[in-house]
């Protein structure tokens, strides 16, 4: 990593106090679930089921019976892509607007993080079953709520000239989880042909940024279909998509423009294949190891801060989405917005918590003094 992204980070991260962020447009509440195997009492007096395995085969053992199996739920939280990387970014300083499926009234998991952002809330959430065994987790979804999450839908619970307004307000565009989202493509379409031309150009840029969030279970015809919706903000500002490697292989599938490998300059090459069949100004492609981007200048590639024992690992993928945002909403080189995305990921996945770009800086010294503990 070189020495200069931390002076660069150091000398423009002030900056950031002056940067609004419009974010969306799902939530979800996650509910943490222990099945119950045997029940010794009320309450959490119970033996829960301890691995994926045990529980199947109690599925499997009902087949062509019956079954009662009882869900313990141990605790809600926040969850969505959205709003786990809205928090991040005002975390790190921004001004952050959030309009998203929060609740109506907003879920009380939500609250603080309405306020935080002073969302506008469409619709009812998703809802998130998360069954946790030692082994992993079943991650069960509620979906409805977010058939509402569209732009007409936008427009009447917030306002026309009000969202009109956000939107010329924020340097930063962030539209995320378009898989579980079935309108959110017509709500892109929307925004290029109802909103975005009543603007002017902002004289500090406008950036937008896009998650798929794992578009495997949707069409390749639809995944195409957005791909090309997405390459059309390009007239309005400039244009991220940001994918995982698995996103990315998908990606490149349905472009036909090969495969991408897992070895840095494969990462870098896959993503400068993408970026150019799709004309954006930015591609990023980020496995756990480390992450690639690719611009018009050329391409970039940085190892990640390597941790053994995560604290969490649900909404890392947020944080390194808010990290990369912030520093390009700044102005930093492509090299040093990957440099922070993976210091503000890998923060994250060690404390459980969203650090501001002051602390980022901080790791980032740690991280180049060979000082970092895992």
């Amino acid at each position: 990593m070189p020495k200069n992204v931390l002076d660069e980070l150091s000398s423009k991260m002030a900056a950031i106090s002056g940067k609004h962020a419009l974010v969306g447009p799902d939530g979800f509440v996650d509910k943490i679930i222990h099945p119950v195997k045997n029940r010794y009492g009320q309450g959490d007096q119970f033996e829960a089921m301890a691995t994926i395995e045990e529980f199947g085969q109690r599925i499997l053992a009902a087949s062509g019976k019956s079954a009662n199996i009882e869900l313990f739920e141990q605790y809600q939280k926040l969850g969505g892509n959205g709003p786990i990387m809205a928090n991040c970014l005002a975390a790190e300083g921004l001004k952050v607007k959030y309009v998203g499926a929060l609740g109506q009234p907003v879920h009380p998991v939500f609250e603080e993080f309405a306020h935080r952002t002073e969302a506008v809330s469409i619709c009812e959430p998703g809802i998130t079953n998360a069954l946790e065994f030692s082994d992993g987790k079943l991650m069960l979804g509620e979906m409805a709520g977010l058939d509402n999450i569209t732009l007409p839908r936008i427009l009447e619970v917030m306002g026309e000239g009000a969202f009109i307004d956000a939107v010329s307000r924020a340097d930063l565009i962030a539209l995320v989880n378009w898989t579980m989202i079935p309108n959110l493509t017509a709500l892109l379409e929307g925004l290029l042909t109802e909103i975005l031309p009543n603007l002017g150009p902002r004289e500090s840029g406008r950036h937008f940024f896009f998650d798929l969030c794992d578009p495997a279970k949707r069409s390749k015809g639809d995944l195409r279909e957005v791909l090309s919706v997405i390459s059309r903000f390009r007239s309005h500002g400039s244009v991220t998509l940001g994918l995982n490697h698995s996103e990315g292989r998908q990606v490149a599938d349905v472009l036909d423009v090969g495969t991408i490998g897992d070895g840095a300059e494969e990462l870098k090459a896959g993503a400068t294949r993408i970026r150019n069949a799709m004309n954006i100004s930015c591609v990023v492609v980020h496995p756990r190891e480390g992450a690639a981007c690719a611009t018009r200048d050329g391409s970039w590639y940085v190892q990640g801060p390597f941790c053994r024992k995560p604290k969490i690992s649900t909404g890392a993928g947020d944080h390194f989405n808010a990290g990369f945002s912030a520093a390009e909403v700044i102005g930093l080189s492509p090299e040093a917005c990957l440099t922070v995305a993976v210091a503000t990921s890998g923060q994250y996945v060690r404390t459980g918590r969203s650090p501001s770009l002051r602390e980022t800086a901080r790791f980032i010294e740690s991280w180049t003094s060979g000082t970092l503990s895992d």
